[in-house]
């Protein structure tokens, strides 16, 4: 059975004050600090959740550079006072304003404490009913392809696709979405935000390793040593990382 997203990865210098960040900006808590940050919504752990993806800052030593990141959050509104409102209080939260070459255009951006990108959307009937975060957005050359790849690698299916946006979600019709955008920059660092994958109950990783092996990921060693966890990269050099049952 193709494997589960289950939650976002933020990397971060001082992972519990970017966690504590993402969890007032969302309105979730933080339900595990440890060696990582774990963010989700109120009601106690549970992982994963079913509604949602989780989000877990993990620490590194390397700040983020100045490239832009090549997938980003963003978080849906539902009307043109709270986009403003959110916006506000994203600021005081101690977010900043960035320019990634946007112009002119109804949504603000922004970035968290350690320059990590991220949207605020205007309203937009879409995402509704998508809870806090209406999309991971992943630049990308090639939207076709990348949804071949991803909707093969998971249970997400996809919505439409075009030469220029591809857009995958749960097939339960939850959290949010999965949007492959295309854009003309190469990518020039590691990512410092990528996807987790789960497999179900009773599937075997390895054999889910070895398919998206098959698929075209790769392999790839970030230092991670003899970790139960399995990193690759997406055709396009995108980091995402299958985990362990737990």
């Amino acid at each position: 059975m193709p494997l589960r997203p289950v939650q976002v990865n933020i990397k971060a210098v001082d992972h519990p004050a970017v966690g504590r960040f993402w969890a007032e900006a969302l309105g979730w808590e933080v339900q595990a600090s440890g060696a990582t940050t774990y963010v989700a919504p109120a009601g106690g752990l549970r992982w994963p959740h079913p509604a949602v993806l989780g989000i877990d800052v993990v620490p590194v030593p390397e700040p983020k550079t100045a490239a832009k990141n090549r997938v980003h959050l963003d978080l849906a509104t539902l009307s043109a006072a709270h986009q403003e409102e959110l916006v506000d209080r994203l600021r005081a939260l101690g977010a900043a304003p960035v320019d990634v070459g946007q112009a002119e255009v109804p949504w603000t951006v922004l970035a968290d404490p350690e320059g990590n990108e991220f949207c605020v959307l205007e309203p937009r009937d879409v995402y509704r009913d998508t809870g806090p975060v209406a999309a991971v957005v992943v630049d990308c050359a090639d939207p076709r392809a990348m949804a071949r790849f991803w909707g093969a690698a998971t249970d997400w299916k996809v919505h439409e696709v075009s030469d220029e946006h591809g857009v995958l979600r749960a097939a339960a019709g939850t959290g949010p979405y999965l949007e492959l955008l295309r854009v003309p920059d190469p990518k020039t660092a590691p990512d410092r935000i990528h996807l987790d994958l789960l497999p179900y109950p009773g599937d075997d990783k390895e054999a889910e390793v070895a398919r998206l092996r098959a698929l075209g990921a790769r392999d790839l060693d970030v230092g991670q040593g003899d970790a139960p966890w399995t990193c690759l990269t997406d055709p396009e050099d995108h980091e995402f990382c299958v985990l362990a049952l737990p």
